[in-house]
C-alpha cells in the first residue's frame, strides 16, 4: 500500500474497523439535471439502499415506491417490495451503447447507474486495497482555496464504475474532498465530485452530502447545472460479528 492510499484509509477510520464492516445502510434524497434530462425526475428522492463491502452489489428500495433495485456488475433487476422480480437485464453495460445525453433511461439503467456509482462512492478509499486496483499519486493541486494530495486509481476490469482510471483529491486531513472522472455509460462525460459533511459513523468517517458537476479543459468547474445531488440523512453499519 503506498503512503498516501496508507494515509487516506487510516484517516477514513482504517482497515481493522472496515475489515469488520460487510454492509453501509444509508436513507438518501438523490436529485439533480441528469436525472431529468433522461426523463427519471425526481426518481430517487426518497431512497434506502444498502451497499455490500465484501462484492460489488447494491440492493435500493424506492419509499413509497413498491419497487426495488438489484445491482451487480452482470446483472441488473427491479422487484417488489416484496421480492418479486418483474424484470432483470444481463450484461446492463452494453444496454447504453448507442445512447446520446437525450436518450431516455428505463429503471434497470437507472438501477445500473445508481450502483455503480453509489457502490464506489460508499466504498472509497477501502476498495481501493484490493487485488486489482493500481494506485499512484501524482502532482497536488488546490481544490477550493486547500491544498490536496491527489490518487490516481485504475479500476480492475471486473469492477463497474465510471470509467476505469479516477482521480481521488484529498485535504491535508486525509479526507476526500474530490473525485474526478468521466463517464463511460454517458459518452464520456466529465464529473467533478465534491464529498462533504463528513460524519463518524462507528468508527467510519463518510460524507454525507456529494455534489457533481462538469468539469472542462484542465477539471475546470462548471458551475451550471448541479448534474447530480446526494444526501445521506441515516447511515448504520452492519458487522459480521452481528
Amino acid at each position: 500500500m503506498g503512503d498516501l492510499l496508507a494515509e487516506v484509509v487510516a484517516a477514513h477510520g482504517g482497515m481493522d474497523r472496515w475489515n469488520s464492516v460487510t454492509s453501509v445502510n444509508v436513507a438518501a434524497s438523490i436529485t439533480g439535471a441528469t436525472w431529468f434530462v433522461k426523463g427519471k425526475g425526481d426518481e430517487l428522492k426518497d431512497v434506502r439502499f444498502q451497499v455490500d463491502t465484501t462484492r460489488e452489489l447494491l440492493t435500493m428500495d424506492f419509499v413509497g415506491q413498491d419497487k426495488r433495485s438489484i445491482f451487480e456488475p452482470s446483472r441488473v433487476a427491479m422487484q417488489r417490495a416484496d421480492g418479486m422480480t418483474v424484470q432483470s437485464r444481463a450484461d446492463p453495460e452494453r444496454s447504453f451503447d448507442g445512447h446520446v445525453l437525450a436518450t431516455p433511461w428505463d429503471d434497470l439503467h437507472v438501477a445500473y447507474f445508481s450502483g455503480e456509482a453509489l457502490w464506489t462512492y460508499l466504498n472509497t478509499p477501502f476498495v481501493f486495497t484490493w487485488p486489482g486496483f493500481v494506485t499512484d499519486e501524482i502532482s497536488p493541486i488546490e481544490v477550493d482555496g486547500e491544498p490536496c494530495r491527489r490518487l490516481r486509481v485504475m479500476f480492475p476490469d471486473h469492477i463497474k464504475s465510471h470509467t476505469r482510471e479516477q482521480i481521488f483529491c484529498f485535504g491535508p486531513d486525509g479526507l476526500l474532498r474530490r473525485q474526478d472522472y468521466t463517464v463511460d455509460i454517458l459518452g464520456g462525460a466529465a464529473g467533478l465530485n465534491y464529498a462533504s459533511d463528513y460524519r463518524d459513523v462507528d468508527g467510519i468517517i463518510i460524507p454525507t452530502k456529494r455534489r457533481v458537476y462538469g468539469w472542462e479543459g484542465d477539471y475546470q468547474l462548471v458551475p451550471e447545472p448541479l448534474l447530480i445531488a446526494i444526501d445521506m440523512s441515516q447511515i448504520t453499519l452492519r458487522r459480521n460479528n452481528i
